[in-house]
């Protein structure tokens, strides 16, 4: 079972040590009870469907293409196995989900991360460039995208504060879920991890997508494809025209990189949300041979968690599940940008409070989520070590 977040953590790793007694505000909870009600929702996931139902998001492709090529050539590499003891679920967490299971509604989320990376660095060692929550509603299959900016000032579920991308420069995938989950509410398991090179590929294959660039954005894009390009050893291909139009891996991912227009890192957080909309689309008019393809393109450009065996069944079913709604965190008009110290530009949730209701209402539809006594102790910190800087 997932472990509770009732410890303090060491800054170079994540692992518990016994919390000082004075601390009034932890998160509380008995663990003899706190186990049945864990084992009783780990019982309650085996009778669910799972994982299979995440083909239906926008990284279907990304799944589909290592599942496909494990099938066909027997080999599992790109997967990372994560033991459920080593990720942080705050405790009120599992019982909000109880409370959801026992109403019919059932969910999956998933972290996804791009990382900035040419080399095939996915692992670790690598800040995520991209940092985003799929969440799957498994009784509609109605999936929702959550952007959460990478310069955001979190916890990085050791108890250091900074931007929220170096908690996987640090530990990799699971700091950054272990992230996630004890600054947010969430209770991320898995993860899908992908490169430049992973999603240029993955867009090639397909026949490439299409996405609408206007005036401020076309030379951002050429700049920034060159740079992937060389890095790749690739020849590109720039973008002549503004408008409408039918964009490759190259173009695609130079389009996810803008940053240097109005909106700044919020406007390339909707960029990339853009960009993996149109990959669903595609990747839902995909045949087994162009997946086939794809998955001998790029297989070891994909790292993740899942259990991918029982996926390739699915895919004939991915038409059913859709992406109805996505968004940012934090919240637009519950955020700040400033210097914070030596830690560089920051993106300042001005109350992590109030950010995470608002993600449980956008997520969940619940109107008066009371966040954790942990998320209650992170908005707490935030607001001291940043306050002073916001105000000067």
């Amino acid at each position: 079972m997932a472990k509770r977040y009732t410890d303090e953590y060491d800054e170079d790793e994540v692992r518990p040590r016994k919390k000082s007694s004075g601390k009034s505000g932890s998160s509380s909870g008995k663990k003899s009870s706190g186990k049945k009600k864990a084992n009783k929702r780990a019982q309650a996931r085996k009778q669910r469907r799972r994982i299979i139902l995440f083909v239906a998001e926008v990284i279907v492709l990304l799944i589909a293409i290592v599942v496909l090529y494990a099938v066909l050539t027997g080999t599992k590499t790109g997967k990372m196995e994560i033991e459920e003891n080593d990720i942080i679920i705050n405790d009120t967490v599992l019982e909000a989900q109880e409370a959801q299971e026992a109403q019919g509604k059932t969910y999956r989320n998933i972290a996804l991360f791009g990382v900035d990376s040419t080399t095939g660095a996915l692992t670790k060692n690598t800040r995520s460039d991209t940092i985003m929550i799929a969440s799957i509603n498994e009784e509609t299959g109605e999936c929702k995208l959550v952007s959460v900016y990478r310069d955001t000032y979190l916890n990085l579920s050791n108890d250091t504060y900074n931007k929220c991308n170096a908690a996987y420069a640090k530990g990799g995938p699971k700091q950054a879920i272990n992230m996630l989950n004890m600054n947010l509410d969430m209770d991320i398991t898995d993860f899908v991890t992908v490169g430049f090179a992973g999603l240029t590929d993955s867009i090639d294959a397909l026949g490439g997508v299409m996405i609408d660039v206007d005036d401020s954005e076309i030379s951002h894009l050429n700049n920034y494809q060159l740079c992937i390009a060389e890095d790749l050893k690739r020849s590109y291909t720039p973008v002549q025209n503004t408008g409408y139009q039918l964009l490759d891996g190259l173009q695609a991912t130079g389009y996810c990189r803008i940053r240097y227009t109005a909106g700044d890192d919020f406007k390339r957080a909707e960029r990339q949300r853009e960009v993996l909309l149109a990959v669903a689309d595609q990747a839902k008019k995909a045949n087994l041979t162009t997946l086939t393809e794809t998955a001998n393109n790029v297989f070891d450009e994909v790292y993740t968690s899942l259990d991918l065996s029982e996926i390739v069944d699915m895919l004939g079913n991915v038409n059913k599940y859709s992406i109805t709604d996505h968004s940012g965190f934090p919240q637009e008009g519950m955020r700040e940008t400033g210097t914070i110290g030596s830690k560089g530009s920051c993106v300042i949730p001005l109350s992590l409070e109030d950010n995470v209701k608002w993600l449980h209402k956008f997520l969940y539809g619940v109107d008066d989520y009371e966040p954790s006594s942990t998320v209650k102790e992170c908005s707490e910190k935030i607001y001291e070590e940043t306050n002073g800087y916001l105000n000067k």
